[in-house]
């Protein structure tokens, strides 16, 4: 199929022996030189036949899910019983009062002008493929609603919406479509009339994992269910954080020569700070920059050792409001237990979301604890005066991500550009940026999401724009001779830009580092003697 054949809403019904769409390497959206040579682009991982024959993989050339095909037309009759019945309850109050009403304004009012399509990071650097506009599986939606759930929809819903079969085909290949969308919203902010097509395929998620049991393995097993088992989504108990932070502590002091001894469980402290936990792993620098900030500002910090309240993680907020609840109260009863004055949540997106807007509606009574974000604690820090700071120490050209979470969807804009502006002097915009910047690519799980050939998909698509975003951003010095900074305050966003600058070479082509903000305020110091940013790729 090439892109000229264009793929109907009711064609998601039908052959389910073959793929929905493919995608042809040569109609990607071109990237700027040295990355325009769309055969040197990586070769994309081939789906063995045993593994077509095995999982659902009918949609495009990608599986991100690997649900396994059922055995039978009984059971694939009783998975779209399952879905229709996860349908119905998203649209009752009982079921689903914390996001129905804009569910129902998005579902009901949509005027079909494709305004959004231009919007989407994905349709574009797909070579618009007709699958991934955000409108299409919102189209497929309203269609099953009109038939199959409206009264009078056999009879009407056809006539009134244009006919679609719910059947497996329909059902498997909605499933996987959930997940070639990050959720940014971006389409959302576009829409002349507010239909959010990011909600709609978050509830399209909520219907498979809570009523049916299907959920990305990376951000639901591996995610969420053992984080509330262990304490954390990487795996780690209080213990070996503890251990790892005791490190980190060591780590800041032969960087700095500021010594460090993290607090842990400090009652009646005025900070209760939560990391991603991914970043000590991936990122120890960062937690050891905060610490680096804290001590020297005089501010009274700790962490707590409580299971999942040292990981900021909270999977749920992609895919299934139950996950999210569970892991936001645990946040909430460690604040109490500790009676701190408030949570500060560190340099993760999701988590930013995930613990302030989302977790309102959860978190009643004396569980409200004040919660804010890391980027307006570093924005009094820095203006304060507590801390000496040297600017042309970070005299090198610097760039600055804005993650969808923090930023388009919750407004936290102004703070930390203040902090690069004054700190940072060759720093540029990306256009565009602030609330109408593009996703990383990683977003809503996607970041961590690698099974089969998905991580191919998510670089070569799903990140493209970013990319681009990026070179564009550095322009006036491409070569890798100029070292530069991506200032990327989101743990979720730093993993997928890792993928992409690894994938695509982005260190020996351009010299460019991804890093945190902290990293950059550490690097500022004055009484950091040393250079806090290792000129490596990493």
């Amino acid at each position: 199929m090439t892109m000229a054949d264009k793929v109907k809403v009711k064609d998601i019904s039908k052959h389910p022996e073959r793929q929905l769409t493919h995608i042809d390497p040569q109609d990607l959206m071109p990237l700027p030189p040295p990355y325009d040579k769309v055969d040197e682009e990586p070769k994309w991982k081939a789906i063995k036949q045993e593994q077509k024959d095995a999982v659902v993989s009918n949609l495009d050339d990608t599986i991100a899910l690997g649900f396994p095909k059922p055995k039978t037309k009984e059971e694939e009759d009783e998975l779209v019983r399952k879905f229709l019945s996860g349908l119905e309850k998203l649209l009752t109050r009982e079921n689903n009062w914390t996001f129905l009403q804009p569910l129902l304004l998005s579902l009901e009012h949509c005027a079909k002008c494709q305004t959004c399509n231009d919007a989407c990071p994905i349709y574009e650097a797909s070579g618009h493929n007709d699958v991934y506009r955000p409108t299409y599986r919102s189209e497929v939606w309203r269609r099953i609603v009109a038939k199959y759930i409206k009264p009078g929809g056999k009879f009407f819903g056809a006539f009134k919406q244009g006919d679609i079969e719910l059947n497996w085909t329909t059902v498997s290949r909605l499933m996987e479509l959930s997940y070639r969308c990050t959720l940014c919203r971006r389409c959302a902010q576009t829409c002349p009339i507010g239909v959010d097509n990011g909600l709609i395929t978050h509830e399209l998620r909520k219907v498979f994992s809570q009523e049916m049991g299907i959920a990305a393995k990376e951000i639901h097993e591996k995610g969420s269910v053992q984080q509330l088992k262990v304490g954390s989504s990487t795996g780690m108990t209080p213990l070996v954080v503890k251990d790892n932070i005791e490190f980190i502590d060591e780590d800041m002091f032969d960087k700095t020569g500021i010594k460090i001894e993290t607090p842990w469980d400090k009652e009646g402290a005025d900070v209760l700070l939560i990391h991603n936990a991914g970043e000590i792993l991936a990122w120890p620098e960062n937690p050891g920059a905060f610490a680096v900030i804290l001590e020297a500002a005089g501010i009274s910090w700790t962490l707590s050792s409580d299971v999942v309240a040292y990981d900021g993680i909270n999977y749920g907020l992609w895919y299934d409001d139950f996950q999210l609840a569970r892991v936001a109260i645990k946040h909430a009863e460690a604040a109490k237990k500790l009676k701190v004055k408030k949570i500060v949540i560190g340099e993760c997106g999701h988590a930013h979301k995930a613990l302030t807007v989302i977790a309102d509606r959860v978190l009643q009574g004396d569980l409200n604890v004040r919660r804010e974000s890391a980027m307006t604690l570093l924005e009094d820090i820095v203006f304060s005066g507590k801390i000496k700071f040297d600017p042309s120490k970070n005299d090198f050209p610097v760039t600055l991500h804005d993650p969808c979470n923090m930023v388009r969807l919750m407004g936290i804009v102004e703070p930390q550009r203040r902090i690069l502006r004054y700190l940072a002097p060759q720093f540029r915009e990306m256009t565009p940026h602030g609330v109408d910047n593009y996703c990383c690519g990683g977003g809503s799980g996607f970041a961590i999401m690698s099974p089969f050939n998905f991580q191919d998909w998510r670089l070569s698509i799903s990140g493209r724009k970013k990319l681009k975003q990026v070179l564009d951003a550095f322009a006036d010095c491409p070569g890798p001779e100029i070292k530069k900074y991506l200032c990327a305050p989101c743990s979720n966003c730093k993993g997928q830009l890792r993928d992409l600058f690894q994938y695509y070479n982005v260190w020996e082509k351009s010299g460019i580092l991804y890093g945190g903000l902290v990293e950059l305020i550490v690097n500022a110091m004055v009484d950091v003697k040393e250079p806090f940013i290792e000129w490596e790729f990493h």
